[in-house]
């Protein structure tokens, strides 16, 4: 029994100086990783500086060679045919830099103050090009999912109204639907903000725009909407901005189903990157654009005229609180912005246009000279 008692005893001494040694060789393996972590970064970041510095100074020197280009041919130094083979070879070199993964090197758009006011001051660029394309197609499925759900709770806002409500809105609805309006826009603005960090090509107005529909979302959740007395007359403007959201649920599906498939075609034609996005009325073929633009413009109309509207309601006196002139002045200001935006890209596209058939004319002449 002594000798078995003995064995037991150096049996367990051994076992535990076999769990030091272990624990003493994971120690040595944590240290060894945590410096070769910490040399690869160091590295990494070095090589990000050296290729950083590189793609700023390309970049540099594309736009100055551009600008010479340019100069040479108004002073009459260089030919105007070879200044522009030499200017489409510059646009080449330029594509691939600003769409390659050597554009994580270039320096971003500012992230803007809605994004620094929700998210603080972080970088949301995407070093990796997947990685912002999943943003961009995120922010598409974002979009196909609220178009419907834009367009399905004014209508059924309005038959409850007809069928079950008498005629009257009840407060708690229409809350409920601009509360669910107020995150839509928001969450909008905040992903096309970071899409624009990102490279997209989205115009500050269509963010502007969000931030105009923000306000009077959160606005009009103040809003008392009472039924009795005169509750038709008071709640007319309600009425007529539940029918505009309608129509701009037609208009979000008609835009979501169109212009992506003009988009992409442009990109694989190398007319467009591959970060752009569709927004307001880029759609590109002809028969797309009659049946979109009169639906822009009528939706454009209304809202303006729900705008007025409201301020006249306030005027006469029906309904005199400020969120209803608030709410007025901003639909005004978002319709003019609307349209001019929508003529400022139908006078960019005729002048491409015009561009593009004058440029196949002189290539024609040149061939058959």
């Amino acid at each position: 029994m002594g000798d078995s008692a003995a064995t037991d005893g150096g049996d367990n001494s051994l076992s535990g100086r076999n769990v030091v040694e272990e624990v003493s060789r994971l120690v040595e393996q944590g240290k060894e990783l945590q410096e070769s972590a910490s040399a690869l970064i160091s590295r990494n970041s070095q090589e990000d500086a050296s290729l950083r510095q590189r793609a700023l100074a390309l970049d540099s020197n594309i736009k100055n060679l551009r600008s010479f280009i340019d100069s040479s041919v108004k002073k009459g130094n260089l030919d105007s045919k070879h200044a522009e083979k030499l200017s489409e070879e510059l646009s080449r070199a330029s594509y691939t830099l600003s769409e390659g993964d050597a554009a994580t090197f270039l320096p971003c758009k500012s992230h803007g103050r809605l994004l620094r006011m929700f998210l603080g001051p972080i970088n949301v660029r995407a070093n990796r090009k997947d990685v912002q394309l999943k943003v961009k197609e995120e922010y598409y499925r974002f979009r196909d999912r609220t178009a419907y759900l834009f367009l399905f709770f004014p209508s059924l806002l309005l038959v409850l109204r007809s069928q079950v409500w008498d005629g009257c809105f009840p407060a708690l609805p229409v809350q409920l639907y601009q509360a669910w309006l107020l995150f839509l826009y928001t969450a909008l603005a905040l992903r096309e903000n970071i899409l624009r960090v990102n490279g997209s090509d989205i115009r500050p107005w269509w963010i502007y725009h969000h931030y105009c529909a923000m306000g009077m979302a959160l606005i009009s959740l103040t809003w008392e909407i009472e039924k009795q007395p005169d509750c038709a007359q008071k709640q007319k403007g309600i009425q007529l901005f539940l029918r505009w959201a309608i129509m701009q649920g037609v208009a979000m599906l008609l835009q979501n189903r169109y212009q992506r498939q003009r988009l992409y075609t442009r990109i694989a034609l190398g007319k467009a990157r591959r970060m752009d996005v569709v927004w307001g009325e880029t759609a590109g073929v002809k028969g797309q654009l009659w049946l979109l633009l009169p639906i822009l413009f009528v939706l454009q109309a209304f809202e303006a005229y729900v705008g007025v509207l409201l301020l006249q309601t306030a005027v006469v006196g029906v309904v005199s609180e400020w969120q209803v002139v608030t709410c007025g002045i901003l639909l005004i200001i978002m319709a003019v912005g609307n349209f001019a935006n929508t003529v400022q890209t139908l006078v960019l596209k005729s002048q491409f246009k015009a561009k593009m058939k004058k440029g196949k004319s002189k290539s024609d002449l040149t061939k058959d000279q």
